[in-house]
């Protein structure tokens, strides 16, 4: 192959080409034109115009909503059981008389090996050892009851005590319009809103397994998310909802999801 030149026809470059030539410029001219294709599809945004190929942002927000989705999920979950646990204390139900206790009771009964009853050396010896030390430490007794004690929300008379059968878990206390209600324990609002039939409700969680409920107050002080300390006032004696008599306070105390007489804990004298 002879180039020439247009004007002289001088010869300027010439080429001998073969069969052989021919297919290795040919081979060399594919190889490059392949590996500069698959670089631009590779490193480059050209790829996200083929067909097959997803968008790099497309992906990260499918990544992220996949996230998000399951952290509500989990937070739903949360609410969930948060709201069952709750709807007992705001409603007054017995949490325990859904439970089967005379089954629980034969289930306990049929699953005791009584072989295993028979004491060993070892317990034996544990027994006396433990029987041989003092069975009524002061200290520890008073570092337990330290433990339970709780400032008392109102000082007044007690006009209907607990009584877990006509499923009053609660005591009401009479007092005068307007006199403050007060924390028994430091803790975290978790409830502080009106009732149709408890009217402006307050519930405390203290984080020690207690929660206390305060009804049929006259107005609320305190928040949802606020925290209080003990003795500190948050809320004021009324009469409000449908199932109030009178200005008094209806105070729930719960243990670990269960109601409990706040007397046993308490001096509202």
């Amino acid at each position: 192959m002879v180039v020439l030149n247009e004007d002289t026809f001088e010869e300027r470059l010439s080429f001998k080409l073969t069969i052989l030539n021919i297919f290795v410029l040919s081979g060399v001219f594919s190889v490059v034109l392949i590996a500069l294709t698959t670089v631009f599809i590779a490193y480059t945004p050209i790829r996200e115009y083929i067909p097959g190929y997803s968008s790099t942002q497309l992906k990260k927000d499918a990544s992220k909503l996949v996230y998000e989705a399951d952290s509500l999920k989990n937070r739903l979950l949360l609410i969930e059981n948060y709201t069952k646990a709750i709807i007992p204390i705001l409603s007054g139900e017995d949490p325990l008389s859904e439970i089967d206790f005379d089954s629980l009771k034969r289930a306990s009964i049929s699953k005791i090996d009584e072989k295993k009853l028979d004491a060993s050396k070892t317990d034996s010896l544990f027994r006396e050892k433990i029987e041989s030390k003092d069975r009524f430490p002061l200290f520890d007794k008073a570092e337990d009851k330290i433990d339970m004690v709780f400032f008392a929300p109102l000082n007044g008379n007690v006009s209907q005590d607990f009584n877990a059968t006509n499923k009053h878990f609660a005591i009401d206390i009479t007092s005068v319009t307007g006199t403050p209600v007060k924390a028994i324990e430091e803790g975290r609002v978790i409830f502080s809103e009106w009732t149709t039939e408890t009217g402006y409700v307050i519930i405390i969680e203290h984080g020690t397994g207690f929660i206390s409920v305060y009804k049929h107050n006259g107005a609320l002080l305190k928040q949802q998310g606020d925290f209080v300390k003990s003795g500190e006032a948050i809320a004021t004696v009324g009469s409000t909802g449908e199932l109030t008599t009178g200005p008094h306070l209806h105070f729930e105390l719960w243990y670990n999801g269960y109601p409990v007489n706040p007397i046993n804990y308490i001096d509202f004298k």
